[in-house]
Order: structure tokens, then C-alpha cells, then sequence
């Protein structure tokens, strides 16, 4: 038995997807500002404060304040509700917002709870509570990648999130320990221990090209990672725009003439 809105779902595409959810009469999916793409006949979609979770509270001040959290991982302070209001099975879809997957989570079967990355959030069954996770460590918050506070979604429904290029899941057991570069962790469980660690070595920090930090995670519990961080392509297209970065040609024996022979001119 879900005290959340039990909600079926599907999810289409490849590497820009969409999750369409199916809902019941009185049904309703809750949603990030923007990530709707389409929804039938006989939905009715609602601004609302926060997430519209029982653990928002009933009162103005509650409701501020479960909505303030969420400017501070870096939302909007108002969410959208997608309640069907017809007598038949409706659906509304959600579109991821660049290109990579969509992440389905039942929190049931995960604990009743997931840190994830900011931003990641797309969409869940309503009931879910979409908060904030403070990093227990100094050194984690500064040198984690995703900094002190990252979201917490807290339930018994479903949820999803999103992520960049390929995801995979891993599942550690007690003790188990992986690796990963800062900004490829895209979620993980309640169990999971999240710390960071130095890279080794001078001349990894000087030529290694991968930063000074690995993000550590010990198990037990499941992990989910992104082959293709946004900033990480963020930072690729920047670099490769003459409005804003040089291209690594420039600084090559080649220099302007690469860029003139491969047909981009100078």
C-alpha cells in the first residue's frame, strides 16, 4: 500500500527522452517548471508551492518555507500539478531537458529515499517530497562537485530524474567502494556513504587533466552515474565558441591555418 499517487509510466526515446505517465481519476503527477511536453484531454494543470507533499505542511508558513528550500537548489520556487480530472485513464509527459536519459525511481523499493544532484529532478507521482540534502563533510561540500546542499526525494511513490549521455546503476555492497570523477554521480541511496578524496601523485594533478578531487562512494546501497555531466558539455561548447573560448587549434604549430584546412576559417 503507497501513500503517494500510484502512477504507471513509460518512458520513449534513446538519447532525448520522454517519460509518459499514465493517471487514474484524481490522479496527479507533480513536475519541475518547464519539463512539461504534452498531456490529454481532461487534465488540469496547477501552479502550486513546493511539491504538495504531506510533509510540506498545511499551513502558509510551512508551505513557504518547503518552497524556499528549493531556490536553494537552484529551483523555482513553484512547482507544477497534472491532476486528471476526467473518468478514464489520462496521460502527460515530461521531456528531458538535454540530451541523456531519464531514471525511473521507486522509492518504495529504494528505501523511501534518494540524494540526488541538483537539477536532476523532472517529475514524480504526487506525495513525493522534493528537499534539500546538506553534505555532512567540509571537504565534500567544497570539493564534491555539486556543493553543500544537493536534493533529497523522500516517498513511497515513483520519481524520476534525469541524467547526461549513458546512465548505469550499480549496486555496492557493505563496504564496497567505487571511484568516480565528481560530476558523474547522479544519485545514489539513503545507505550509500558519499565522501571525496585527493588525487594522488603531482604529476596526475598537473597533466592527468581530471581534476583533483574523485568522488568516493561505499556501500551498501545503489548508485546511478552519468557518462556526460552538463557542465562538462557546457564547458566543451564554450571552449569550441568564438564568442567565448579559443579553439585548440589556436594554440597548436597549426594555429589559424588547422582551423582554415578542416574548413572553419579563422
Amino acid at each position: 500500500m503507497r501513500n503517494n499517487h500510484e502512477i504507471d509510466y513509460k518512458i520513449y526515446g534513446e538519447e532525448l527522452q520522454f517519460v509518459e505517465i499514465e493517471l487514474d481519476p484524481n490522479e496527479t503527477a507533480i513536475a519541475e517548471s518547464g519539463a512539461f511536453m504534452m498531456m490529454d484531454d481532461n487534465i488540469v494543470m496547477q501552479s502550486i508551492f513546493g511539491d504538495g507533499s504531506r510533509q510540506q505542511g498545511s499551513s502558509l508558513l510551512d508551505k513557504l518555507f518547503s518552497a524556499g528550500k528549493r531556490i536553494l537548489v537552484g529551483e523555482s520556487l513553484f512547482m507544477t500539478a497534472f491532476t486528471n480530472t476526467g473518468s478514464g485513464k489520462r496521460r502527460v509527459s515530461f521531456a528531458a531537458p538535454y540530451t541523456g536519459k531519464v531514471i525511473p525511481l521507486d522509492l518504495q523499493a529504494l528505501g523511501g529515499m534518494i540524494i540526488a544532484q541538483k537539477d536532476a529532478f523532472l517529475c514524480a507521482a504526487k506525495g513525493v517530497s522534493i528537499g534539500i540534502a546538506f553534505q555532512r563533510r567540509l571537504g565534500t561540500g567544497i570539493f564534491g562537485g555539486e556543493g553543500f546542499i544537493m536534493e533529497k526525494l523522500e516517498g513511497d511513490g515513483m520519481a524520476f530524474v534525469h541524467a547526461g549521455g549513458y546512465v548505469v546503476e550499480k549496486t555496492l555492497q557493505p563496504g564496497e567502494l567505487l571511484r568516480v570523477d565528481t560530476g558523474c554521480v547522479v544519485a545514489y541511496t539513503g545507505g550509500i556513504d558519499f565522501d571525496i578524496e585527493l588525487v594522488r601523485g603531482v604529476r596526475n594533478w598537473i597533466f592527468g587533466g581530471e581534476g583533483l578531487f574523485f568522488a568516493v562512494l561505499r556501500g551498501p546501497g545503489k548508485v546511478w552515474l552519468q557518462s556526460l555531466p552538463i557542465s562538462r558539455l557546457a564547458s566543451k561548447i564554450v571552449s569550441y565558441s568564438p564568442q567565448f573560448g579559443h579553439r585548440k587549434e589556436e594554440g597548436s604549430i597549426l594555429g589559424g591555418l588547422g582551423n582554415l584546412l578542416d574548413g572553419d576559417g579563422f
